[in-house]
Formats: C-alpha cells, structure tokens, sequence
C-alpha cells in the first residue's frame, strides 16, 4: 500500500508517517520500481503501536524503547513496567501542577467583582505577580518586593 493509504487506514496524516521513519521508530519501506513507497501489513501494526502510545503520552524515546522490548519478547515484563511506573510518575507530576495552577487561576478569578468602574484586579494582579507570589514562571525564590504601583483601595 502507499503512504497515502497507510495514513487512510491508520487516521494520521502522511507527513506523521514520514516523520516517524525519520526517527526511526517505523522502518522504511522498500520502494516499488515508480519510486514510492509499499509499505506492508508491519508497517500499520507499528503505526498502530505508535500512535497508541502516543495516545497515552508516551514520549518518543519511550517508544523507542517499548519497540526495542517487543522485539526482544524473551525480556522480562519488569522492564516495562518499570518503564509504564515512571512514566506514571511523570503523569502524576502534570496532574499535580494543573491541579495548583487551576487554584491559581481560581484564585485570580474570585479577585474580579465585575465592577467596570475600577482598574480590573486580574489585570493588577498580572503586573504585581512576582512581589506577591509564586507561579510558574516566578518561583518562591524569585520573588521580590514589587516595583508595580500598588492596587487602588476599594
């Protein structure tokens, strides 16, 4: 099948397939005497493995990795799991850091009283972040006395 099918077959797009080759996770296929691409049966099992475990957030060098146990199927399931538990971790991590910056952002939204007679306290709230508090981009460490004017009182 051509590359145009293989995309078809597997919901990807062609320039996806071409990349993954690239990176080597899908091997090349042999090439027909017109020059394109035929690919097989392997290649769409591999694309399939592929984007599932990128359906999953597995990371490419994971991937790779996984493609390299399932070849080798004599390897103990201990390395896979070992593989899945910090990629868990991983994944536990992201949730934690949405979780406080959905309380961040929770927090910037109480400051708003709706009132358009005043300076906005969300917009405020941006301009004096890193003298008042920790986020992402102005960690604990970071922070020092604001040079921003100060909120008007209400």
């Amino acid at each position: 099948m051509r590359i145009g099918e293989l995309a078809t077959q597997v919901g990807c797009d062609v320039q996806t397939i071409r990349f993954y080759e690239r990176e080597g996770l899908l091997d090349e296929p042999r090439r027909e005497p017109s020059g394109y691409r035929a690919y097989a049966t392997e290649h769409r099992e591999r694309l399939q493995f592929i984007r599932h475990c990128r359906s999953l957030d597995i990371p490419l060098p994971e991937i790779r990795t996984l493609i390299d146990f399932a070849a080798a199927p004599d390897r103990s399931c201990a390395q896979v799991n070992a593989l899945l538990d910090g990629h868990i971790t991983t994944v536990q991590a992201k949730l934690a850091a949405l979780k406080a910056l959905e309380q961040q952002l929770l927090s910037l939204r109480q400051q708003c009283d709706g009132d358009p007679t005043r300076s906005c306290a969300i917009l405020q709230s941006f301009m004096t972040a890193t003298g008042e508090h920790a986020c992402a981009c102005h960690p604990a460490s970071a922070i020092t006395p604001t040079l921003a004017a100060p909120m008007p009182p209400r």
